[in-house]
């Protein structure tokens, strides 16, 4: 679970439903009709933009801002080094019975078991790598649109609203609610992308961004380890892709 999504989601909500608790009867900021233009009719208009099972995957999607789990790049180090230590002693061979955690980088082993060159692997590796940035951005791609479409369509509310206010003039008790529709239209369609979609995409850009790194770091592995290099090395070379406080302290 990845908690700063969550929390920040809960926290934003939070504190606006407080805001709205301060002004008075939190009831006045709920209307139906704004609920249904802005909230119902803004992934209709998506809809629009995708096929009807990219539609329907969204919810999956979704998901992946707060469960997807990602391996820890010190592990993949670790493993990596444990597996050229092992390489060096028994060859490629030994890797085939080796427990290796990610998919990822068991393909790359079964391509150096199997004998493949390492321009190959590179190509190979390198293809899936792109593909997955590729899924993450067409994911994020659906959240950036309906972070874009809620705004306008709480503009449509507005203008609803304000038709509807001028067209009954002549009757005061028709000019509040219709106003209500034209503000609060408004402020959902601002909720919807400022408080989920366009957060929820940034989330899921920002994933792609750290599986494609730990991707890029098994890919530099698996060549390190095809080219025979030694393990320390590897470790040294490996450690590049963490944050410097995360590396270990050079040894005097």
């Amino acid at each position: 679970m990845d908690l700063a999504t969550l929390i920040g989601m809960i926290g934003a909500f939070g504190m606006i439903v407080m805001a709205m608790v301060q002004g008075g009867d939190i009831s006045m900021f709920v209307d139906v009709p704004s609920i249904l233009i802005v909230f119902c009719g803004s992934p209709f208009v998506v809809m629009m933009m995708y096929s009807m099972s990219q539609f329907i995957g969204a919810g999956k999607i979704f998901g992946k801002a707060f469960m997807l789990k990602l391996d820890d790049p010190q592990d993949l180090i670790a493993k990596s080094v444990e597996l050229a230590d092992a390489a060096r002693k028994g060859g490629f061979l030994a890797l085939e019975e080796a427990e290796i955690p990610s998919p990822f980088m068991q393909k790359g082993i079964d391509m150096l078991v199997d004998g493949h060159e390492a321009d190959v692997v590179k190509a190979t590796l390198g293809k899936d790598i792109d593909l997955t940035l590729d899924r993450h951005k067409a994911g994020a791609g659906f959240f950036k649109a309906l972070g874009d479409v809620g705004p306008a369509m709480g503009m449509i509310g507005t203008l609803i609203g304000l038709v509807a206010m001028l067209q009954n003039m002549d009757d005061p008790k028709a000019i509040g609610p219709a106003m209500a529709v034209a503000l609060l239209t408004t402020m959902y369609g601002a909720m919807l992308a400022n408080l989920i979609a366009l957060p929820i995409c940034a989330k899921l850009e920002l994933r792609g961004v750290e599986e494609a790194m730990n991707q890029t770091l098994i890919l530099d592995s698996i060549l390190a380890i095809q080219d025979g290099q030694n393990p320390r090395v590897i470790e040294g070379m490996l450690q590049n892709y963490l944050a410097e406080g995360k590396r270990p302290a050079p040894e005097e």
